[in-house]
């Protein structure tokens, strides 16, 4: 799936030109060389990463709180991150053209992103150690995504149409704003938060039936709680300062794969749910690309439109949720 959507794109390229280039052989035209390396190869490893991100992201949140309509945004991690985004393009024009400016380059999105997921993150920690109840967390991490959109809203309303028009374009999400070294930064972040899930594999089978059987199992239910809830805001922070916040693939992605395998062992599931999310994210950045077009749709839109009718179908010929 990755060299099919290395392949499409607004510019054609010859199969052989293709490959030469990912053999780091010479090719006759750089422009082309350029196009293959320094564009479309890092945007697959971006869709990759986000796409298997996102997934586990999802999954651990549906094991944590035994929810299936739980997803990688119900801490309110992304709601963080798109308001440091909003609050860098849209008060831009109170500040004068410097803050304008930063708001137009594409590292400062990514630092007022991560930032926004960071201090959301802080307050969700801080409050997963003073809350016993889990259910209380998932409340809070609601609240602070309805107090973020509110915060949004209002800057909103007193925006400019130019700094709205940004700031949507950067919620619909786009995988190919990244340079090797931006991506690179990315590969560490995604790295300790599947070292992070490592450790709490056998935890999370025993947290499947309840918070009281895996404490009668040994199990650490704070500890195991507090690493779930830390590689979760990892990997979806650092999805959506990068990538913006790509919706349907952490809340159905886990569903879809259980579907198909029809297990609820997470050594089976933490895998296989990674691999469906970068495929499914590999597919969905395909469609986008509308081949043989010079135009993009919204990753968002896509990744809802086209993989929500998979899974509503998946739904109704096994007749049941595997949960």
């Amino acid at each position: 799936m990755g060299i099919i959507n290395l392949s499409f794109g607004s510019v054609s390229i010859p199969f052989k030109e293709f490959i030469y280039s990912l053999l780091d052989k010479k090719i006759d035209d750089d422009t082309l060389r350029y196009i293959i390396v320094n564009l479309r190869l890092p945007k697959t490893i971006t869709a990759i990463l986000v796409g298997s991100s996102l997934a586990l992201s999802g999954l651990l949140m549906q094991t944590l709180f035994r929810n299936p309509l739980a997803g990688p945004f119900v801490l309110g991690i992304s709601s963080g991150a798109s308001i440091g985004v909003a609050v860098l393009i849209l008060s831009a024009g109170m500040f004068g053209g410097t803050i304008a400016g930063l708001a137009s380059s594409n590292l400062s999105l990514v630092l007022a992103a991560s930032a926004g997921a960071f201090l959301v993150l802080l307050a969700v920690l801080m409050a997963a150690s003073k809350v016993r109840n889990t259910m209380s967390i998932l409340i809070i991490g609601l609240m602070f995504g309805s107090f973020t959109s509110a915060i949004i809203s209002v800057l909103a309303y007193f925006s400019s149409a130019e700094q709205l028009q940004q700031f949507m374009f950067w919620s619909y999400g786009s995988l190919g704003n990244l340079s090797w070294q931006e991506l690179g930064f990315f590969f560490v972040l995604y790295a300790l938060g599947i070292l992070l899930i490592l450790f709490i594999i056998k935890p999370l089978n025993s947290l499947l039936l309840g918070e009281n059987y895996a404490k009668s199992m040994g199990v650490n239910f704070k500890s195991t709680r507090l690493i779930t809830l830390l590689a979760t805001s990892i990997l979806t922070g650092v999805c959506t300062a990068f990538a913006g916040p790509i919706a349907f693939i952490g809340l159905a992605v886990p569903h879809l794969t259980r579907l198909i395998i029809t297990s609820s062992n997470h050594k089976i599931l933490v895998p296989a749910v990674a691999i469906m999310g970068a495929i499914l994210m590999l597919i969905s950045d395909t469609i986008a690309q509308l081949p043989t077009s010079d135009y993009t749709l919204p990753l968002n839109a896509v990744t809802t439109l086209f993989g929500a009718p998979i899974v509503i179908w998946l739904l109704v010929r096994k007749r049941k949720l595997i949960f």
